[in-house]
């Protein structure tokens, strides 16, 4: 077993190096700001990647007062771009995302280095995004008739786990739309893919502003500065509400995308071999994502069928590193996942389950490391087996929080009181999903969970293009996105105009 030829680390960085020398340096990666390449920031300490521990590019972070100057910078870019006719922004980011297409491949082997994805998952993030932009070049002037660009640039902070179909899709979005945008790279990972994205996309003339450095040095700047137009958080919900209270004292459009516990409840449901299938799909990305499904809410009597449904799915689960290979010529593996974003999670989420057993609940299914597809004598330190819990003790994190992980978690209820009770444990969700036979049942039982998205007989998600987005209960604050809204909530309407979001004077829906 070995790294298949011409992926390793160094291969993928001195291409970063040819591909974009202005943002990438022997030494180090570049901020970007004020439409210059910049030296500057402090290199943090030594990172690793998750898939082995092989040393990769580290941040170059800024302090408060140079983060000031990046948002001066974009300020003054915004007042120039927001007066850039639409035929000329669409033609730009365009040519930004026709240039990340020449690119495709190394964006997506940055993403399996910095983030741990799986090929063919880092190749769908890529992907995603420039397919979703596409769309909107193509709505934008409808999207935009009678509505101007915000006042201000929007700020970006937003976690590592989709660095291009979340976090630069927006960013090329928001641009479109008519403002200058601002992102901080993510702390654990996507820093090269970032950089490279962005290079590609200021040199067609976008005006993309991306630096790097500690929530708590760059917060008041990116979150409270003065010029900014709108902030957009994508993220726990810790980190989500002091971005709240930072916001709270000041009249500014926000999206705060925070996390919720995604339950999938199954209630008076016969379709196990459609379950089965659903269950592996839902490890995609070792669960790292905001519309995983952690927790399974089954009726008592069906918990026999559902077992068994599940186990089929998980002992079929493969994962390991995404770049090992028998022969040289061998395709990279097709794996389910690869390692978490880093050990320290790792030993967090062992923590949680042996705590979580060790109160009571019961350990119905707890694979070994020992069965991934590894090189030999690899560090395997970030990588986690899947894990089922039954009944996790209220004590335990694992009963109301999201574990950002391979761990699923199950409770059985005897009614359909009980059923929503349990799916409705952590206060809002993003999505959720009924698996029930019975439309009329569904029908009466759907419009009670608390997610913003629930599915029938199917897992939903994020959406691409015209679908909407947001969240319910603490699981978002301020405008929702997808489709249209995305637009409308980084562009100013009619005088009066209540964005579709959850405000806290407010909750509308969009129709």
């Amino acid at each position: 077993m070995r790294i298949k030829p011409g992926t390793a680390w160094q291969d993928t960085y001195d291409r970063c190096c040819t591909a974009a020398p202005e943002a990438f340096h022997d030494d180090r990666v570049l901020n970007h700001w004020g439409g210059f390449w910049h030296r500057d920031g402090r290199p943090d300490n030594p990172v690793f990647s998750p898939i082995d521990g092989t040393a990769i590019a580290v941040p170059p972070r800024l302090d408060r007062s140079g983060a000031g100057r990046a948002v001066a910078g974009a300020e003054s870019e915004h007042r120039q771009w927001r007066h850039v006719p639409v035929a000329e922004r669409k033609a730009r980011v365009m040519a930004a995302v026709e240039a990340m297409a020449g690119h495709r491949d190394l964006l997506a082997m940055l993403l399996v280095w910095e983030i741990g994805k799986p090929w063919k998952t880092a190749c769908a993030d890529v992907d995603r995004c420039l397919d979703g932009v596409r769309w909107y070049v193509g709505e934008i002037d409808r999207m935009t008739a009678g509505r101007t660009p915000l006042p201000g640039p929007v700020s970006n902070i937003a976690s590592w786990n989709y660095p291009m179909s979340v976090l630069m899709h927006a960013m090329l979005v928001q641009a479109l739309a008519g403002n200058a945008v601002i992102a901080k790279t993510p702390t654990d990972g996507g820093l090269a893919c970032l950089t490279l994205a962005c290079a590609l996309a200021v040199r067609e003339g976008l005006p993309f502003t991306l630096v790097s450095g500690g929530g708590a040095a760059l917060s008041p700047v990116l979150v409270g500065g003065r010029a900014l137009g709108c902030v957009s958080f994508v993220g726990g919900r810790d980190a989500g509400a002091q971005v709240a209270t930072s916001l709270a004292d000041v009249e500014r459009r926000h999206v705060l995308e925070q996390e919720g516990l995604n339950c999938w409840g199954v209630w008076e449901y016969s379709g196990w071999e459609l379950l089965t299938r659903q269950i592996r799909a839902s490890f995609d990305y070792a669960k790292q994502r905001c519309t995983a499904y952690p927790r399974f809410v089954v009726q008592r009597e069906l918990f026999p069928d559902f077992l068994a449904a599940y186990m089929e799915a998980v002992g079929s689960l493969r994962f390991g590193h995404p770049l090992a290979v028998e022969s040289p010529e061998d395709p990279l593996p097709q794996l389910d996942f690869g390692p978490l974003i880093n050990a320290a999670k790792a030993a967090e989420l062992a923590g949680q389950v042996d705590q979580a057993i060790a109160r009571g609940g019961v350990p119905l299914y707890r694979a070994r490391l020992s069965d991934g597809h590894f090189l030999p004598n690899q560090d395997v330190s970030a990588y986690f087996a899947p894990t089922a819990i039954l009944n996790p003790p209220r004590s335990s994190p694992l009963h109301h929080a999201e574990p950002f992980g391979p761990v699923d978690t199950m409770m059985l209820v005897d009614t359909e009181a009980e059923l929503l009770a349990a799916m409705n444990a952590s206060n809002g969700a993003l999505v959720a999903t009924l698996s029930c036979d019975d439309e009329e049942t569904f029908a009466r039982i759907s419009p009670e969970v608390r997610a913003f998205k629930v599915g029938h007989n199917k897992p939903r998600s994020r959406g691409d293009r015209d679908e909407l987005f947001g969240g319910l209960g603490a699981s978002w604050r301020g405008a929702f996105v997808g489709g249209d809204l995305l637009v409308r909530a980084v562009t100013t309407g009619p005088e009066g105009e209540r964005l579709p979001g959850n405000f806290p004077t407010y909750t509308l829906l969009a129709s």
